[in-house]
């Protein structure tokens, strides 16, 4: 039967319940995570222009303008009306857009997604094609999908768009740190002058002003990723107050400013401010464009940060409060600098504290700011690194769930450190807030176009608009960004240049790994052979079938990968059941517990051989369980059940496979028996279970871990007198060989250049091996007994 016979039910689920009381509290806790950065950007959007290059009064009030303008289009009309409503069930950032537009144009390079496609057809798509027929072929689509090039290309955006995200999550620590603690030397230098000699006053000032903010800055960096394990709800929770407290404190001088220096700020809102300031351009005026763009810093993150929140939270947050609070700061900061443009450090947010008593205040309250202003794009990384490690982009690093309700909330424990190190190490190369403003404003333009590039596709195959709306909003917000992109280049001698270091190192990591990836995949598939070969010729070469279950995890999902077939020709043995087992990555955040497994047999019936394909989405989580062999033990018993006739069995090349996954209540399949340690049984119908119970299966009760391995037995249902006699033998023989134990076959592609190749080949192969050997084992290895585990080595010269 077609895959489209059974695509009523969604292959993914969304789990976050969007009542008001939710949408409230996850509210209140964007402003601690999404949006703190945002809100410390006066901190350092006018400290990285030099003094000099404003030459009167009108010069600040266009660039004011400029400021208005651009927060107004880009978080306000772009992200909070247009980008967020193409999330991917829940998912946001340039991974999400790509996936979509790999499920809605045959245009995806993962190697993962390849060969169960042929099987499933990826009945996602055809969901999509189904419910439009009728329309007219985009040409768009076909365009895309008939050029190789234009594959390649929308994966480079994406790795790129990745890569200025993780870049972000490097500089952004570091400039807002380093411009809160520069506050801070300035208030000790003249708390110094009170306390010091005429003689040293001055000496001490300069000091403090010159060697407190770096030390002081590192020292924060360090506590702030130091408290990243407590995930994005505590951290939300613990930082939203602070958010809370520091907006209404510097919005509350912005509003005095507003008054007492230059009411006449607030006339330049109006956008023939920015045609005047456009007519006079040149080279100066080029460049205090690229401190501008610093304001939206941070807007990405709104999309980013989309999996631990929900967009009706980001969305009512950012305009019922982040954007008016944000412009009565800015006009305030700007009318105070239009009236003090020769005054020493007057672009500093701490000057225009009309109060000089609560400048104390006000250095240790942005501590903190600067602290929870990292936070919106530290998480994003998070999220990044995980889509793009489920994507075959990333190397294997550990993902921790901080949220049993909602999933996207996630930790990276290696990626946290290589931020902390690497935001330190600029902060100290650097420590200079003009240049890591530069790199930041590059970081930032580069990232928006991207998403700009990507969301106009998304318009055009996903939405299915009419070309000329996808390419309005290409021409319109692209134009605008290209922009401020040029005036960011302009900078590049001044500190951009931080940024292309930076992009090289993830670009590099990202690209070999995927590159190494898709050859071992390709490699597999090549030297693979047909499962004739095992039925057919094996018995010829004096192989026996040895009592119990092996399981054989390999990337191939037809036929019988190669390692396997070197155990055989060396150890002319195998179990008499044998489960061929494969991870497909769906391009979706998650996959539905109940279309979890796709099983199906290898052969003839009599060799008990089954293959099963487990898919799963790039925020799943499957294979950090304890009793996931079991969980397909049981799913094969079910299949056996209904192998003959389920009327929605997909057809393979293989023969019949059927999707399973959800509780089975027929009574059907086999049924567990779950020994505590108490020695305790506990019935149950084998079934995959819900996805909450996949993740917290080996928790025990209470969420405390149990001392001992859950051991679990398989036994026939009460019905099994009524199974037909050839279905209640092979349900036997499963049973008799799950208790003469389980051994594992897990192979290890090795990949070496060729003699001869160039230098670039060389260069990606090297990378992938270093990073192959240092990154975490196979998820699929990580709870296998390591005396039933065997791993049998190929090398592949590509």
């Amino acid at each position: 039967m077609d895959a489209l016979a059974i695509s009523s039910v969604p292959i993914f689920v969304d789990f976050r319940k969007d009542t008001w009381m939710q949408t409230l509290i996850l509210s209140f806790q964007s402003l601690g995570v999404i949006y703190g950065r945002l809100s410390t950007a006066p901190l350092y959007v006018l400290e990285s222009i030099e003094p000099g290059d404003i030459s009167s009064p009108d010069e600040m009030h266009e660039l004011f303008s400029f400021i208005f303008w651009t927060l107004t289009i880009i978080p306000l009309l772009k992200y909070a009306f247009i980008v967020l409503k193409a999330d991917d069930d829940g998912e946001g950032g340039p991974f999400s857009l790509y996936s979509l537009l790999c499920r809605h144009a045959k245009v995806g390079l993962i190697p993962s997604n390849r060969g169960s496609g042929k099987i499933l057809n990826h009945e996602e798509d055809e969901i999509s094609s189904a419910s439009s027929k009728g329309k007219s072929e985009n040409k768009a689509r076909k365009a895309i999908e008939k050029y190789k090039s234009s594959h390649y290309l929308l994966l480079f955006l994406a790795l790129f768009g990745a890569c200025m995200i993780l870049s972000d999550a490097v500089l952004t620590p570091a400039i807002s740190v380093l411009s809160a603690t520069s506050g801070l030397g300035r208030s000790l230098a003249k708390i110094s002058r009170v306390f010091s000699s005429d003689k040293t006053k001055d000496h001490v000032a300069n000091a403090l002003k010159k060697y407190v903010p770096t030390p002081v800055a590192c020292a924060i960096l360090v506590c702030l990723f130091t408290l990243q394990h407590h995930g994005t709800k505590r951290i939300g929770c613990l930082f939203a107050p602070i958010v809370i407290t520091w907006l209404i404190f510097i919005s509350g001088f912005g509003l005095y400013n507003i008054i007492h220096y230059d009411a006449q700020i607030l006339c330049a809102v109006s956008p023939v401010y920015m045609l005047r300031f456009m007519k006079k351009i040149n080279l100066r005026h080029w460049k205090l464009l690229s401190s501008i763009v610093l304001c939206i810093a941070g807007s990405e993150a709104m999309f980013a940060d989309l999996g631990h929140f929900s967009k009706k939270s980001i969305k009512i947050t950012f305009i019922c409060f982040i954007y008016p609070v944000l412009l009565l700061t800015y006009a305030g900061q700007a009318a105070f600098v239009s009236k003090n443009l020769g005054a020493d450090g007057a672009f500093h947010l701490s000057e225009s504290i009309p109060n000089r008593s609560l400048e104390h205040i006000f250095a240790v309250l942005s501590l903190f700011a600067s602290a929870v202003g990292s936070q919106a794009t530290i998480t994003a990384g998070f999220s990044i690194i995980h889509q793009c490690q489920a994507l075959d982009c990333f190397p294997r690093v550990k993902v921790v769930h901080t949220s049993d309700k909602i999933f996207g909330q996630v930790y990276v424990p290696d990626a946290n450190w290589l931020f902390m190190t690497l935001s330190i190490a600029f902060t100290i190369g650097l420590h200079d807030i003009s240049h890591l403003g530069k790199a930041t404003g590059l970081a930032v333009t580069a990232g928006l176009l991207v998403t700009t590039c990507l969301m106009s596709l998304v318009i055009a195959l996903y939405w299915e608009k009419h070309l000329l709306a996808s390419l309005c909003f290409l021409l319109f917000f692209g134009s605008i960004e290209a922009i401020y992109l040029s005036s960011t280049l302009t900078s590049f001698f001044h500190g951009a240049w931080c940024l292309i270091i930076l992009f090289l190192f993830f670009m590099t990591i990202m690209a070999a790994w995927h590159y190494g990836t898709l050859r071992k995949y390709e490699s597999d598939v090549e030297n693979k052979v047909s499962i004739e070969w095992l039925t057919d010729y094996s018995p010829g070469l004096g192989v026996s079938r040895v009592p119990g279950i092996g399981f054989v995890y390999s990337d191939v999902d037809m036929g019988i990968p190669a390692f396997f077939t070197h155990f055989i020709t060396n150890i002319p043995a195998f179990h008499q059941v044998l489960v061929f087992v494969t991870f497909k990555t769906s391009p979706v955040p998650y996959v539905h517990a109940s279309r979890r497994y796709l099983i199906g047999r290898v052969g003839p019936k009599e060799y008990k051989i089954y293959r099963c394909i487990v898919r799963y989405g790039y925020h799943d989580n499957v294979r950090d369980t304890d009793d996931f062999e079991d969980q397909i033990i049981s799913s094969i018993g079910e299949f056996i059940a209904k192998e003959d006739y389920d009327h929605e069995a997909l057809n393979s090349p293989e023969g019949r496979m059927i999707i399973l996954g959800a509780p089975s209540n027929d009574g059907n399949g086999l049924i567990t028996v779950a020994e505590t340690s108490s020695s305790e049984c506990t019935l149950s119908f084998a079934a995959s279970g819900s996805r909450r119970g996949l993740l917290d299966a080996s928790s025990g009760s209470g969420g405390s871990p149990p001392v001992n391995r859950k051991r679990v037995r398989f036994m026939l249902p009460p019905k099994s007198p009524q199974m037909r006699a050839t279905v209640r033998q092979e349900l036997e023989e499963i049973i008799d060989a799950r208790e003469s134990g389980t051994a594992y076959f897990l192979g290890q592609s090795h990949l070496m250049a060729r003699e001869g190749s160039n230098l670039f080949k060389k260069l990606l192969v090297m990378t992938y091996v270093f990073l192959d050997k240092n990154s975490r084992e196979p998820p699929v290895a990580l709870n296998i007994p390591n005396a039933a585990l065997l791993e049998v080595a190929t090398v592949y010269k590509i």
